[in-house]
C-alpha cells in the first residue's frame, strides 16, 4: 500500500518484523500470527457502489491492519469480495469496537441482503 507514493510504514514495520523473527529461526506462538479473512457480500440490485464506497471508508486507518481490500465481483453486479489481513487476531476485534467502523457497519447493514464467510486465515 502506498501513502503518497511511500509505503505505509505501519507495513513495512509489521512485515520486517515478522520475516526478521522467521529469520532468526523462532516459532511464531497463535498470539503473534498474522490473522486473516476472505469474505463475500451481496448487495441489492443497483447498490453495491454504494456499499463499496462505506466498506473503504476506513481501509487505510485501523490499528494493526496490514490489508484490507474491497474488490467488485467482475461477473456479478450485486457482489463484493473483501480480504483482511490482521496483525493479529485481538487486532481484528478490536477494530470491530471502534466508533468509526460501528458507524460503517450500521450504515452498511441495509445493502447487504448476504453474506458468507469463505475462508479464515493465517498469513505468512
Amino acid at each position: 500500500m502506498l501513502i503518497d507514493g511511500l509505503p505505509d510504514a505501519r507495513l513495512v514495520g509489521e512485515g520486517l518484523a515478522i520475516v526478521l523473527f522467521q529469520l532468526r529461526g523462532e516459532q511464531m506462538t497463535k498470539d503473534e500470527l498474522m490473522y486473516g479473512l476472505i469474505g463475500k457480500l451481496e448487495a441489492p440490485e443497483d447498490k453495491r457502489d454504494a456499499l463499496v464506497e462505506i466498506l473503504k471508508e476506513n481501509q487505510f486507518s485501523l490499528p494493526g491492519c496490514v490489508s484490507y481490500v474491497v474488490a467488485a465481483d467482475v461477473d456479478d453486479p450485486n457482489c463484493v469480495w473483501i480480504t483482511e489481513v490482521w496483525a493479529s487476531e485481538d487486532d481484528h476485534k478490536a477494530s470491530l469496537q471502534l466508533p468509526s467502523v460501528q458507524s460503517a457497519i450500521s450504515r452498511a447493514r441495509p445493502l447487504i441482503v448476504g453474506m458468507t464467510r469463505i475462508a479464515e486465515t493465517r498469513p505468512t
